[in-house]
């Protein structure tokens, strides 16, 4: 049954989970290493950008997926990198399309359970590292395990990691859209989004129709009038239900930990699969009452990893090594 008691203990002034997850993005704004940049062409004319952070062992690789509009330089990311490069792995953090500071070249750019381009990731990855393992944060952490389960992987992906991730879309949009408290983080995405979508207009003009988008105030809106009929979904709730990873979680056939917390504003109940971890010996489910959306702090300042990357690199060190 592997459903895990966590070790996660953050100090008493930080158990609020809007401190926990405000306070995480502050203190990992730092830089930590230099990236290498590639750009992976891809067969329908678009691109990827590919941030590649080595420690020089070429045995084995992380791939890091960052959260909804978020890209490769996000701190948790870099952060993790740092942790990963530390205890011996190559780390490689891809952009989606259109989150990087070059726009992408397609009418549609990314979504919560597009692993197709994270297929395409690990097959360019596989022709150099026999063992990949997979970290997605949020977002991205929906992205890895519906990927690990709606087919095989790849042969060479051994393991993965899901961080505050959103594995019912549904059930997440819904409490970023109707808690009031979580008001300034739907604000935040939905101004990029928008300005997102504006700009597509203008590059394609005619393909869409941006008349009353500066009003939209809710996933809802967004996901019905442009996430769906930019990538082939009938509407908002057709495409939460498709790009949800926990239809696919009983399929995950490496192991995969999904590390949510009990109190992350951006998770509803439908997001802590239970029944799954309980029923999948390969799927493994950690949820400590406090850590935020992204946060697992558990110090004000730290010089070294903090636990959410500890925790990532632990859980990848126990599995046997190929």
């Amino acid at each position: 049954m592997p459903v895990i008691a966590s070790s996660f203990r953050p100090p008493p002034w930080l158990r609020n989970a809007h401190l926990q997850t405000v306070w995480a993005a502050i203190a990992r704004r730092g830089n930590r290493g230099r990236y290498a940049r590639e750009r992976l062409e891809l067969p329908d004319g678009d691109f990827l950008d590919l941030d590649w952070s080595r420690a020089g062992h070429d045995a084995r690789l992380a791939i890091l997926s960052h959260g909804l509009e978020s890209d490769s330089n996000a701190g948790y990311v870099r952060g993790m990198a740092a942790a990963l490069n530390a205890a011996g792995w190559d780390a490689l953090a891809w952009t989606y399309r259109g989150c990087g500071p070059e726009p992408n070249r397609l009418l549609r750019f990314y979504h919560s359970g597009e692993t197709g381009d994270l297929g395409r990731v690990v097959a360019h990855a596989a022709n150099r590292y026999e063992q990949i393992a997979l970290i997605g944060f949020s977002l991205g952490g929906n992205l890895t395990l519906k990927y690990l389960g709606e087919t095989p992987p790849h042969p060479a992906v051994v393991a993965g990691v899901a961080i505050s991730a959103p594995v019912d879309l549904a059930a997440s949009a819904r409490r970023l859209d109707q808690q009031r408290g979580n008001r300034v983080y739907l604000r935040r995405f939905l101004k990029t989004l928008i300005a997102k979508v504006e700009a597509k207009a203008l590059v394609f003009p005619g393909e869409i129709d941006t008349a009353g988008v500066q009003r939209i105030r809710s996933f809802q809106e967004f996901d019905d009038r442009y996430t769906a009929r930019l990538h082939g979904f009938r509407d908002a709730t057709d495409y939460w239900a498709r790009a949800s990873a926990r239809p696919f979680l009983p399929e995950v056939g490496v192991p995969a930990l999904l590390l949510n917390a009990r109190d992350d504003p951006f998770l509803a109940p439908e997001c802590f699969p239970t029944e799954e971890a309980e029923a999948n010996p390969r799927f493994f489910l950690e949820a400590p009452a406090h850590g935020g959306h992204v946060g697992f702090v558990d110090a004000l300042r730290s010089r070294g990893p903090n636990w959410l990357e500890r925790r990532g690199v632990e859980f990848l060190s126990s599995l046997p090594v190929r």
